[in-house]
């Protein structure tokens, strides 16, 4: 049985909470093994603006799963997490979390929907320990209002240069590997960049 402490509220920011439409995770099962090749078995994964789900391998017996996300209901339903916290990232970008205290960490689907992206990826590099691994997921759709017009503006090639952009700015990360997780032409593929924390 997970471990669900009691969420601390800090604001709304989805106008709704994220759902998983269904055969969404058909389409995320390419992540998962992704996740299952990066994130150590028994470590302790960080998953960033949490929902419903957290697409990770259903086997694996990680030591603890952390979920950050906006709505405490879907949070709780989250099946993967053992704890969890409510926190709007755009107003606060800072992690709860001791230095070094992750070995692997993933936002999936949400990056473009946050305001202070340098900022957050600056503080997912520090709870991560040196050389964990975080995964950067995102697919050619948007989540329309929410999601940053710059975003929506750019191809594929263009995502993958803004988010190395804003690895390097961040300043604790070192050289980031991009990935097709989709080999298949469905109509929404599937990216993730791949980068590894210095500390």
């Amino acid at each position: 049985m997970p471990r669900i402490p009691k969420g601390v509220p800090s604001g709304e920011f989805y106008s709704e909470p994220r759902r998983v439409a269904p055969g969404d995770e058909r389409v995320f099962s390419p992540l998962a093994a992704l996740y299952r090749r990066l994130f150590p078995p028994e470590g302790a994964v960080l998953d960033l603006m949490s929902g419903c789900l957290c697409h990770l391998p259903p086997e694996a017996t990680y030591r603890r799963v952390t979920g950050i996300g906006f709505d405490a209901e879907t949070l709780a339903g989250n099946p993967f997490l053992d704890d969890w916290r409510v926190q709007n990232l755009n107003l606060e970008p800072h992690l709860p979390f001791a230095s070094g205290e992750f070995e692997g960490a993933a936002i999936c689907s949400a990056l473009p929907c946050l305001t202070r992206p340098i900022e957050v990826l600056r503080e997912v590099g520090r709870v991560l320990r040196p050389g964990a691994p975080l995964v950067i997921a995102f697919s050619r759709g948007s989540f329309g209002a929410r999601t940053l017009a710059c975003w929506r503006m750019l191809d594929t090639d263009g995502r993958f240069k803004v988010i190395r952009h804003y690895l390097a700015e961040a300043g604790n990360w070192g050289e980031c590997d991009c990935h097709s997780c989709c080999k298949t032409e469905r109509p929404d593929p599937l990216y993730a960049v791949v980068a590894r924390s210095t500390g």
